[in-house]
């Protein structure tokens, strides 16, 4: 069984995706002797509860976060800000007396959008809100002027290949679910260029909008040309449909100055609480702290971050120490598809039979109402067991599928994971990633979160074996 696995940030915004367990048999397999050690820990489950909602930590992740994001700002992958805060976090983590802070060194992507607008010239003017997406190329230093070819699917593009050559590609794609929609932004790209379009525009993987374009990372293929890429927002592109579907013809200018650099140096910060009883098995807790360039970075993933230092920050308070090391992790490099956590991976998968368990926060920091969790059926009933102790919030419910970008390595090796459900990209990727933005829902989650630090303490009884 694992230490403290259930330090889990689940921030819901919408309904959860994930089926909820509630009708599955884990429940039943769980032995007496289990339920009544998690039950005995409804005393410290209290007290962390007490502390992180009505005491004098209350609202200090908000107002550390706050602080943060108003002083560095965004924290794009090989930018001086993000150097910056990765020596902020260092140092706070060093000033609270958290054990075994340190750097690993990371070789991050560095890409920088530079100056990017794209205008309608017909058959009207109009100024189309954009973000350039990462790793995109430039256009020329004129930019690219094009008829635009409007597409809703690959699949009506590869009907229209001959209709595509010398054109803008603007996709309209409907927003279905962020995994299944996101494939249009990480390759419309290749697969306009294809079919010979000389750049393309993507609407916002966003199911909300507010004419804020959202960017992130795009790949290219190495025998496909590549072709200057954006997200536009929402508004635009059904504006963009709407004048195409009438059969006049669109006229877009775009100019990008992307630019890509070689790798950067950077790191992944660590502190730890080591354990009592068993200080090389390792629970894994962690956020992000690389952003996109636009907004402060705040909600993803500056909550995540700090709601996972601040499951540290509690345990210390209270003067609890778990029986395994609970180990933080702020990774660098996570929006350029999981960098840091890659090589994090690489350099610790020699020790994978020590890691009994890892999580990440990176979906927001709403309301919660359960965690998603991913491992054996006895380890979900013992999850299952162990929720009840947050009746007292209100946030029991278990979740299918617990995993992310920067744990999906360890999990596929079959680490129990924990991660979040809910999809948050209303605010993600854009302007919109603001403190404003977190809101009272930000302090809810950390009670939430922090709460479940109470497992640390009842994970003797059952051999660890039983959770992989």
């Amino acid at each position: 069984m694992k230490c403290l696995f259930l330090i889990a940030f689940i921030h819901l915004l919408l309904k959860c995706t994930g089926k909820p367990l509630s009708g599955d048999d884990s429940y039943r397999k769980i032995s007496e002797d289990v339920k009544r050690e998690i039950a005995g820990y409804s005393d410290i489950a209290k007290a962390i509860i007490n502390l992180a909602v009505y005491g004098n930590a209350q609202n200090r992740s908000y107002e550390r976060l706050a602080v943060f994001a108003d002083t560095v700002g965004p924290r794009l992958s090989g930018s001086k800000n993000l150097d910056l805060a990765i020596k902020y976090m260092f140092s706070a983590l060093q000033e609270e007396g958290l054990e075994n802070v340190h750097l690993e060194p990371v070789k991050v992507p560095h890409w920088e959008r530079g100056e990017e607008f794209a205008l309608m010239l017909a058959p009207r003017s109009h100024s189309i809100s954009i973000s350039g997406l990462g790793s995109s190329v430039p256009t020329p230093p004129e930019g690219i002027t094009a008829e635009v070819l409007v597409v809703s699917s690959f699949d009506e593009l590869y009907k229209r290949t001959e209709e595509a050559k010398g054109k803008i590609v603007v996709y309209n794609q409907p927003y279905i679910s962020y995994g299944e929609t996101v494939r249009y932004r990480a390759q419309g790209a290749v697969e306009a260029a294809k079919a010979g379009a000389v750049a393309s525009l993507i609407r916002s993987i966003t199911p909300f909008s507010i004419n804020s374009p959202h960017t992130g990372w795009q790949y290219y293929q190495s025998n496909v040309p590549k072709i200057p890429t954006a997200c536009i927002s929402v508004e635009d592109a059904e504006m963009v449909a709407r004048i195409s579907s009438q059969g006049t013809k669109i006229i877009v200018k775009l100019k990008m100055g992307a630019k890509t650099y070689p790798d950067a140096n950077s790191f992944n910060t660590v502190a730890e609480i080591v354990g009592s009883k068993y200080p090389d098995q390792v629970v894994l807790v962690s956020g992000h702290l690389d952003s996109w360039d636009v907004g402060q970075g705040a909600m993803d993933d500056g909550g995540g971050a700090f709601i996972s230092w601040e499951a540290l920050s509690l345990i210390k308070d209270l003067g609890l120490r778990p029986k395994r090391t609970l180990r933080l992790v702020l990774w660098t490099g996570e929006e350029q598809g999981g960098v840091g956590a890659e090589q994090y991976y690489q350099l610790h998968k020699g020790n994978i039979s020590n890691f009994d368990i890892v999580m990440e926060s990176d979906e927001g920091t709403f309301m919660p109402t359960g965690l998603g969790f991913t491992g054996s059926d006895k380890a979900r009933g013992i999850m299952k067991e162990n929720m009840q102790l947050l009746q007292p919030i209100n946030v029991t419910a278990i979740y299918e599928s617990g995993g992310g970008t920067d744990i999906d390595y360890w999990v596929k090796d079959g680490v129990p994971g924990l991660g979040n459900c809910s999809p948050i990209f209303s605010f993600t990727f854009k302007e919109g990633k603001t403190v404003l933005r977190m809101g009272q829902s930000f302090k809810v989650c950390l009670f939430f979160s922090t709460a479940l630090n109470l497992c640390c303490h009842w994970t003797s009884i059952l051999d660890t074996s039983q959770w992989k």
